[in-house]
């Protein structure tokens, strides 16, 4: 088994068979105070046991889309190990992938950039928004056209990204909702299998931003609801 990808929350492992092994991690990002925040691009805090709450949400979610006709790299997952066994994908280009957000809140980054045309928390209509996944840069947006001139998605590639995006994220929202809990934004990653864009990586208490009435449901906790 050969290391592939060091990652923020994961590390990422080629198989013999060709396949890819995804080892989860108990590290998770943060803001520039040091507190969770699952739209950041650095680690500098650890939770014991997320790993384990991360795969459990993780393998849920890719279960519920797969059934729901979305294309996911999900094979099979050993909660014990805390490890994922998923199908190869590549990303869009030789530089940084694209991640997507999908927001159905104003709150964190988003309302700090739009603040003067928004309420802090008002509603968004599953609003779609992608950034290149640069750390260095901190996770700049870029928009349909930016990602079409220079060769990473073109306009189909982005509609068809798009549309999967709120797919899953309504899937999602309906969902926690059966929870009682509400979804106000998600953060996803896509590649391609095969030729066909699929979604990749993971779905974890990591990468979305879940309340129940007015609290903040942390990551250890959602996965109780799991």
């Amino acid at each position: 088994m050969k290391m592939i990808y060091e990652g923020k929350t994961k590390d990422v492992y080629e198989l013999e068979d060709g396949n890819y092994l995804l080892q989860m991690k108990d590290d998770v990002t943060v803001d520039e105070n040091g507190n969770f925040d699952p739209g950041a691009n650095v680690t500098g805090l650890k939770i014991d046991g997320v790993r384990y709450a991360s795969l459990k949400m993780t393998a849920y979610y890719f279960d519920l889309l797969n059934k729901n006709g979305v294309p996911t790299h999900y094979i099979s997952s050993d909660m014990d190990k805390a490890t994922m066994t998923v199908k190869p994908a590549k990303t869009f280009s030789d530089g940084p992938n694209v991640e997507v957000i999908c927001r159905f809140k104003a709150i964190g980054s988003f309302y700090r950039r739009y603040q003067t045309h928004c309420k802090e928390g008002m509603n968004l209509d599953a609003l779609v928004e992608v950034t290149l996944k640069d750390d260095e840069r901190g996770d700049p947006l870029i928009n349909r056209d930016a990602l079409a001139e220079l060769n990473i998605l073109t306009h189909e590639e982005y509609d068809t990204l798009k549309a999967l995006t709120k797919k899953i994220a309504n899937i999602m929202k309906e969902d926690f909702a059966a929870k009682g809990l509400e979804l106000y934004d998600m953060k996803v990653e896509f590649g391609k299998v095969n030729g066909e864009i699929t979604l990749i990586d993971e779905i974890s208490g990591g990468s979305v931003r879940v309340y129940k009435g007015d609290t903040w449901v942390q990551p250890l906790d959602l996965a109780k609801y799991f």
